[in-house]
């Protein structure tokens, strides 16, 4: 692009977006505390009161996030959820900034901003805190950045990308898959001059200090989150590949496939976007590093956003009454499955598409039959009991919700909760075990194992702790501290 003039971007159109921005939270927070709280962001309000620069399955930034909300509107579902629900908000406006960045006036800004705002995703992961909720908008961010700097040739764009590159690696490390995927295409595709001089590198630099602190931390422990990452591809590496392609379409909307399929179209061959191909090629390669290395299939959805921005001008140069009718049809469904809008008790007709939906149920009444178990010990022992968990979520809720029922802070050998621990070895009187249903091994590790309790949503939903077993054991077999490198687990 040497000596060529720069491409304009059309004006913003500010209000249209920010107003689908604004009602999208809104809907969000009323919807917010309507189940409860998910499995995941009950670990995440534990984790943020053990702050720290990293975590066994995860960066800083998400646990912090959760403490600040929790400080500032609550322990409950819709103060935890204020945070995410801004996030939704603010994907809206990056997704219209992209389609602006891409050529697309005020009508093609505003179709992008309606069709983030209708897609599963976005509606997702604005529901809840997850480690998605800030990556989405990392991506997002990235790649106006990255445009910008391929549109405009100036490379001190640079240092912003690195910047924001450091931020989203304190959040998840999925953000280095943009490397691999977007700078050889732009090597071979061009522009090539913005991969010269020391902008690049000096970008690079102020990633890593951004990043240091929790890049420091993982060295030190030994890069636990490879390994979890290694267990989730072991694991569930086969239902992913398989899932991959049916989950791009159903996390976004089926609706918008056409227009996705017309901006890859636009970005590889349009002479105005020429500048921009690389993207075109970035979204097909992130999808093949997913599938080679087992990842989950919402891994390659932010950059999947891109191409549904560019194509939202030409969507906008035909008759869009249909297509409008089908986009707000495809937004109902996306809300039915993601959002907690059905009754409880129906949610099994979307729970095997999104299990997201059922992990928010039922936690308040398994603390409760964890509460039915401690009141059978004798009052001397309880000094000496323990509370032990398979997983992170039933250590979590009962962090939130154990103190109505006397119950002592749980122990678990999931994820972080295995560093948080072990019990003193001085509590070698009764535990309290709780167990997902069906046969784990657990119980291994634990004397004169009897049932006393078992959880039940009350509402006859599936999920991975309905009828999870509460046992009261008479002790370990042996010393806490011995015993706890083989209660450590990490999926």
């Amino acid at each position: 692009m040497d000596g060529e003039p720069v491409p304009a971007v059309p004006e913003f159109g500010a209000r249209p977006v920010l107003v689908v921005a604004a009602v999208l939270i809104v809907v969000q927070l009323l919807l917010a505390g309507r189940y409860g709280f998910h499995r995941d962001e009950l670990y995440f309000m534990v984790a943020g009161r053990h702050l720290a620069w990293g975590y066994t399955d995860q960066p800083p930034l998400t646990p912090l996030l959760a403490r600040v909300s929790v400080d500032l509107f609550g322990a409950t579902p819709t103060g935890l959820r204020v945070v995410p629900a801004l996030l939704g908000g603010l994907d809206v406006l990056l997704v219209a900034l992209l389609a602006r960045e891409l050529g697309g006036g005020r009508p093609a800004q505003r179709l992008a901003a309606v069709g983030a705002a209708c897609s599963a995703i976005v509606l997702g992961v604005g529901h809840m805190l997850s480690t998605v909720s800030f990556d989405l908008v990392a991506w997002l961010a990235l790649a106006l950045l990255t445009l910008r700097l391929l549109r405009t040739g100036e490379r001190r764009w640079w240092l912003a990308i690195g910047a924001a590159t450091g931020l989203a690696l304190l959040n998840k490390d999925l953000v280095v898959l943009l490397v691999p995927a977007l700078v050889p295409a732009v090597w071979v595709l061009g522009p090539r001059r913005v991969l010269r001089g020391w902008w690049p590198p000096a970008g690079v630099l102020v990633a890593l200090a951004v990043a240091a602190p929790n890049l420091w931390w993982e060295a030190r422990h030994g890069w636990p989150e490879l390994t979890v990452a290694g267990g989730i591809s072991g694991q569930d590496g086969l239902a992913n590949r398989i899932t991959f392609v049916p989950m791009q379409l159903l996390y976004l909307s089926p609706v918008l496939v056409p227009v996705c399929l017309a901006g890859l179209r636009r970005l590889w061959s349009a002479p105005e976007l020429r500048w921009a191909r690389a993207f075109a090629v970035g979204y097909p390669v992130v999808c093949l590093l997913v599938l080679v290395s087992g990842g989950k299939p919402y891994y390659a959805l932010p950059l999947l956003l891109v191409p549904m921005a560019a194509g939202c001008e030409p969507r906008v140069r035909r008759p869009l009454r249909r297509f409008a009718l089908w986009l707000a049809f495809g937004a109902l469904l996306n809300a039915v499955i993601t959002l907690p809008v059905l009754p409880a008790r129906a949610l099994p007709a979307v729970n095997w598409i999104y299990p997201e939906q059922g992990a928010q149920l039922g936690w308040p009444r398994l603390v409760a039959a964890v509460g039915q178990g401690w009141a059978q010990l004798p009052a001397t022992d309880r000094s000496r009991a323990v509370v032990f968990t398979a997983n992170y979520g039933e250590a979590g809720a009962i962090a939130q919700y154990g103190a109505r029922y006397g119950l002592p802070e749980p122990y678990s050998g999931h994820m972080s909760f295995a560093d948080w621990g072990p019990p003193p070895d001085g509590a070698d009187g009764p535990v309290l075990v709780v167990e997902p249903a069906g046969p784990s091994g657990l119980t291994r590790a634990f004397t004169g194992c009897r049932q006393v309790a078992v959880a039940d949503n009350g509402v006859g939903v599936a999920t991975d702790d309905q009828d999870a077993a509460v046992l009261l054991c008479t002790g370990t077999v042996e010393p806490w501290s011995k015993l706890w490198p083989h209660l450590r687990h990490y999926y």
